[in-house]
């Protein structure tokens, strides 16, 4: 008995799944309308950002409808910033000799100082990346980049401060990062988070990547070191983008003093709708929860979250595309853009956990657990 019960779990769990997977894309999903955003403007791109022109192309948006797509693909080399420095090479360096180091809640100079405070900062005694000598621990080679620019850091590299080149990653050179962004950004009333490796471009040829792993890289008692202008590298997308500077480092928008200051574009998100720099830290512009807002002037737009936030595009408020390009991707293995279209339902509406799987309905949470049981031996 106890076996045909655990048989008929399972035999419910997948017919739940299959009556839900076809339901929601049997067209009961809510239409999308327009989001009140100009969309992507090609002239917007700086010369030498991008690997070919911009082209369209037929594509199917998450909620099943079908539209019309920009595919971008951008160099994965800023064409207007210099790359570095990231790590500190002593205990006596100054700040103009190291990056920026981001954890969710704050931001620092990646200085010596910074090296020797970490104990106290983290509350942790283990915290030492550097020699006797004041020598800081740097990924100094391919080996070492590669064995410490991963959620599961050899034990050899960590105690490190992790930076790495071009020379170093899979494939020797700047990775091309290709997108597909609707040319109408539309909306169906709800916000959602990406469930993919990346969350839009930059106009000056990179990817804005989505949050680093701060808790995988801290509990190694490593620092995946950023650049001034927010940027570090990987061994899969090469160099990317996690928060937005203006390559001022930890004193990005202590020169922003007007609370009503509108800033500027400088990339899109996969939706399509065009991202803006941060507003100031004491801004009195009401945004909504995706930090957007309309204006006349530029249509709905976002801003990118204050850099210490370690996630620039706070969540989606329009509608992305299903991409299955796979031309490259992104840090965890993922290609650009989330799951190849037609494996899965779209992230947004139909979430998997492993162990179990959670369906997703108008907002009815339904958990089914699949179980298994061994037969016992006589």
């Amino acid at each position: 008995m106890k076996k045909l019960a655990s048989i008929s779990i399972a035999v419910v769990a997948i017919i739940t799944v299959i009556i839900t997977w076809v339901l929601l894309s049997s067209g009961t999903s809510t239409p999308a309308v327009s989001l009140g955003a100009p969309g992507v403007d090609v002239s917007a791109f700086k010369d030498g950002s991008l690997t070919d022109p911009i082209t369209e192309e037929a594509c199917t948006l998450t909620n099943g409808e079908e539209t019309t797509c920009y595919r971008i693909t951008v160099t994965g080399t800023p064409v207007d910033t210099t790359i570095g420095p990231f790590c500190p090479e002593t205990t006596s360096s100054s700040a103009e000799e190291g990056g920026i180091w981001l954890d969710g809640s704050k931001i620092y100079d990646v200085d010596g100082q910074f090296i020797l405070d970490l104990s106290e900062i983290y509350g942790d005694a283990k915290w030492k990346l550097y020699d006797e000598k004041g020598n800081v621990n740097i990924t100094d080679s391919e080996e070492a980049f590669q064995g410490a620019a991963k959620p599961d850091v050899e034990e050899a590299y960590k105690y490190h401060c992790v930076e790495g080149k071009y020379e170093w990653t899979d494939t020797g050179e700047a990775v091309p990062i290709s997108v597909l962004v609707p040319v109408n950004p539309v909306t169906t009333g709800s916000s959602t988070t990406t469930q993919g490796a990346d969350d839009g471009v930059t106009v000056n040829g990179l990817v804005i990547a989505a949050s680093a792993p701060v808790d995988a890289i801290l509990g190694a008692y490593t620092i995946a070191a950023f650049d001034d202008c927010g940027g570090h590298f990987n061994p899969i997308e090469g160099y990317h983008m996690h928060a937005y500077t203006n390559c001022e480092g930890a004193n990005y928008g202590a020169d922003i003093t007007d609370p009503n200051a509108e800033t500027h574009l400088f990339g899109y998100a996969l939706d399509g709708v065009a991202v803006f720099a941060p507003l100031p830290a004491n801004s009195t512009i009401e945004l909504d929860e995706c930090n957007g807002r309309t204006t006349e002037k530029d249509g709905y737009h976002y801003y990118a979250q204050s850099p210490e936030k370690n996630k620039t595009i706070k969540c989606f408020m329009g509608v992305t595309a299903v991409d299955s390009s796979t031309t490259a991707a992104g840090p965890q293995g993922m290609p650009a853009g989330g799951p190849p279209g037609g494996l899965l339902p779209p992230p947004e509406v139909l979430p998997w956990a492993i162990g179990g799987v959670i369906v997703v309905v108008s907002g009815l949470v339904i958990a089914v657990t699949v179980v298994v049981r061994k037969k016992k031996k006589k």
